[in-house]
């Protein structure tokens, strides 16, 4: 697998901080199941933050510190909820997602349906499946906040070059862009978005009423 695209340097720095909230972290992370690259510039970054978190000088414990953290350690583990819908077809989907609650396919837009991702943790990042038909063109549209796109199986293009799978796509209100599906099979990909789509031009305006990211 060759990825050409990849999150940006602070987004990883930040990753590997865990300043992500946990929307943008899934994303990250489903990129970092399959791209190498991206996984060594993590260590770096821990690294990094273990050895300026070992220069500074020592502090002293509450005095029940081990106490509450012997009480954390003998809490039982949760176990994670059911997912009683199926994800066998998603494929290139990260083995950590599966245990999470999807919801079933829906239509969202002209030639896409969406699955929602149950997160477990409170997050104002919502995250999805997306999945597009081949040789669909997605219209031209612009974000109000950010979408954050890791691509699964198949691929697009569009103004900032081809996204296959592994590739990490990032949209905001500064991009205006018209994603053209390739041909051959579905494009499923992870997103992660804040705010929504705003779709450009005059059947944009018509559409946007139907739009349902």
């Amino acid at each position: 697998m060759s990825i050409a695209h990849h999150p940006s340097a602070p987004m990883v720095a930040a990753y590997a901080a865990g300043r992500l909230d946990f929307g943008q972290h899934v994303a990250v992370a489903t990129h970092l199941f399959s791209c190498q690259h991206c996984r060594n510039q993590v260590r770096a970054a821990e690294q990094t933050g273990g050895d300026l978190l070992s220069a500074l000088p020592p502090a002293p414990l509450a005095n029940d510190a081990l106490t509450r953290i012997e009480a954390r350690l003998a809490e039982p583990d949760k176990p994670p909820p059911p997912n009683p819908v199926a994800t066998s077809d998603i494929p290139g989907l990260p083995s950590f997602l599966r245990s999470y609650r999807f919801d079933a396919w829906r239509p969202v837009a002209p030639s896409l349906e969406a699955r929602a991702i149950r997160l477990p943790h409170p997050t104002p990042t919502r995250v999805f499946v997306l999945k597009a038909r081949p040789g669909s063109r997605l219209l031209l549209h612009t974000h109000k906040g950010f979408e954050l796109t890791c691509v699964l199986a198949g691929g697009f293009s569009h103004e900032g070059g081809h996204f296959g799978p592994g590739d990490f796509d990032i949209g905001d209100s500064a991009v205006s862009h018209e994603p053209s599906i390739d041909a051959g099979e579905d494009c499923i990909s992870l997103v992660a978005m804040q705010g929504s789509l705003k779709l450009r031009g005059l059947l944009g305006l018509l559409v946007q009423p139907f739009v349902r990211l």
